[in-house]
């Protein structure tokens, strides 16, 4: 996890313009660069780094003797770079990964270096001699990355949209030209002698479902489910495997439902078969006795691994989410949720270990069909059309909570479940395979892991917990203690002034307007970075999203999935 920041074409003094790219300074606490590139005046890159490989080659922008004409600046990790660099005899002249994309670039341009990584990233690409500025992020905007583009040839770019504010000469109308860079695209950018920029090309590499380009793995014709469970358990335990590519120790989130605990089981299982020899530390984090903490602990104890849990009330909570929503730069109701957790146990992990790469579950339940609402889908159809849509959005949603909670505090999280050749078989596979069977939510996942012993049956076949009630202690339920608190803070007659007030995304309940507030409060006029608020389908209007609120959720099932953890 680090933080890029780069600006093209400003017509002025640059040295007023750094201080925003301080901002972003806690995505890499280890060392800060910021370069002015020799003849384009108006141009200026800086870098914050989180060591993960090569702590003495690594620092950027990166340049190398055989390409001297080439920047780049780049936030990710590219799992593939010793492949490519033995399947085209390239000479690393570092031990970093991101070394690759020169090299890729160079051999094909931009698209094609996009199309060949294997890995997650947003990389800035500067070429000199070519006078020419590349932005590229992988397929699932696992890594982040926002842009401005100005008529006036204005171009910047940073990990996070707060790195932008005020760069167009503060005049809050044109900062609504601050937007997600899209997942799965380049661009290209012409840089004038003038120092001016403009766009002139955008391109599609990858999209959801498509097959990696640079992937080798043999398509079986009509395999029996035998194999169908086989190659989900292989391509998972290889996203696990290639992920472990780090010179920092590992850690990872582990909230006792079925895709942390999956991770958590692989990662140490991998861990110990590659010669890692620290114990894995895993972490959950609840209110007192909540269904999360119970089912984590159970996990750690099976697999082994050196096991905190974290503690928090409301009170805490409640305290934590203006600084949650400003490092989200986000007001969906369900994002800011399930963010507070996560926030305070990465805030633990920074604070009172040593790890710093954390697996985490993302990315399942779109991809499996996790959802509760999935059950009531009217056809197997829709439901892989919800899916694909889900997984096109995580950037703006799931997978926007969990890169911004962990890097507020330094850390770089590792997602396997989106691992291209995961989701792209995965997706291959009958769209009625994929879909709830026997009234049970991502069946072939757990069906594929069945019997191994990997984890124990009651949490492999553990119902979905939404992570914001999961961590509710069974007497005092977090999502309620938060909504008492806002309805002291927000009356009848301020919920009335919403659609006024906001009307792209007017608030519906107390809730979302306390979210709200605090939103505009910091990123005015950027409601549209969130283009709709995350709720169920196929449910009938549903105010809350939280899954309790769906008729499957029946608390019975409940009840005796607790009894089950405890026992």
């Amino acid at each position: 996890m680090c933080g890029i920041w780069a600006i093209f074409g400003c017509d002025q003094d640059l040295s007023k313009q750094y201080k925003s790219a301080l901002k972003i300074a806690h995505r890499g606490p280890d060392s800060f660069r910021i370069e002015n590139i020799n003849h384009f005046v108006n141009c200026c890159l800086a870098f914050h780094r989180l060591v993960i490989v090569d702590d003495v080659y690594g620092m950027q922008p990166m340049r190398i003797r055989s390409h001297p004409h080439i920047y780049v600046l780049y936030n990710g990790e590219i799992y593939n770079y010793r492949t490519v660099q033995k399947q085209f005899d390239f000479q690393y002249l570092t031990e970093c990964d991101g070394e690759a994309i020169i090299h890729l670039y160079a051999q094909g341009g931009a698209e094609y270096a996009a199309s060949m990584l294997d890995g997650v990233f947003a990389f800035c690409l500067l070429d000199t001699a070519a006078k020419k500025v590349f932005l590229g992020r992988d397929t699932f905007g696992i890594r982040p990355m926002f842009r401005l583009l100005k008529d006036d040839g204005l171009l910047a770019l940073c990990s996070e949209a707060k790195g932008l504010l005020g760069l167009a000469h503060g005049d809050k109308d044109h900062e609504i030209d601050i937007i997600p860079f899209p997942p799965g695209h380049v661009e290209c950018y012409d840089l004038a002698s003038t120092g001016k920029v403009t766009l002139t090309e955008r391109v599609q590499f990858h999209s959801v479902g498509d097959k990696p380009k640079w992937s080798d793995l043999p398509v079986a014709v009509q395999p029996s489910a035998d194999d169908i469970h086989e190659n989900i358990r292989l391509l998972l335990t290889d996203a696990v495997r290639k992920r472990l590519m780090t010179h920092r120790h590992i850690g990872c989130l582990l909230s006792g439902g079925l895709d942390s605990s999956l991770i958590a089981a692989l990662v140490v299982k991998l861990a110990k078969e590659s010669g890692i020899h620290y114990p894995i530390q895993t972490y959950s984090i609840g209110m007192g006795g909540s269904p999360d903490i119970m089912a984590a602990r159970k996990v750690a104890a099976h697999i082994g691994s050196e096991h905190h849990e974290v503690s928090f009330t409301p009170e805490e909570g409640i305290a934590a989410l203006e600084e949650v929503i400003y490092s989200l730069e986000s007001y969906d109701i369900t994002t800011v949720r399930a963010s507070v957790g996560m926030y305070l146990v990465s805030r633990y992990i920074r604070k009172e270990t040593d790890r710093v790469v954390i697996f985490s579950g993302e990315g399942s339940d779109e991809l499996a069909q996790g959802y509760i609402y999935f059950h009531q889908q009217p056809s197997a159809e829709e439901g892989d059309a919800e899916s694909c849509r889900l997984l096109k959005d995580l950037y703006l949603y799931d997978v926007l909570r969990a890169d911004r909670t962990t890097a507020a505090h330094g850390l770089e999280l590792r997602v396997p479940f989106l691992d291209h050749h995961m989701t792209s078989y995965y997706l291959s596979l009958p769209a009625n395979m994929r879909c709830p069977q026997q009234g049970i939510e991502k069946y072939l996942l757990r069906k594929a892991f069945d019997g191994l012993g990997l984890l124990p049956a009651e949490i492999l076949w553990r119902p979905k917990e939404a992570f914001s009630d999961g961590v509710s202690s069974l007497k005092n339920s977090w999502i309620q203690s938060l909504k008492e608190f806002i309805e002291q803070e927000v009356d009848d007659s301020m919920l009335e002034t919403s659609p006024k007030l906001f009307p792209f995304n007017p608030p519906k309940t107390k809730e979302a307007f306390y979210y709200r507030q605090i939103f505009e409060k910091h990123f005015e006029c950027h409601s549209k970075w969130i283009p709709y608020t995350w709720m169920p389908k196929w449910c009938g209007y549903a105010d809350d999203p939280s899954a309790r609120s769906l008729k499957h959720y029946k608390e019975s099932d409940v009840d005796e999935q607790k009894e089950a953890i405890k026992a």
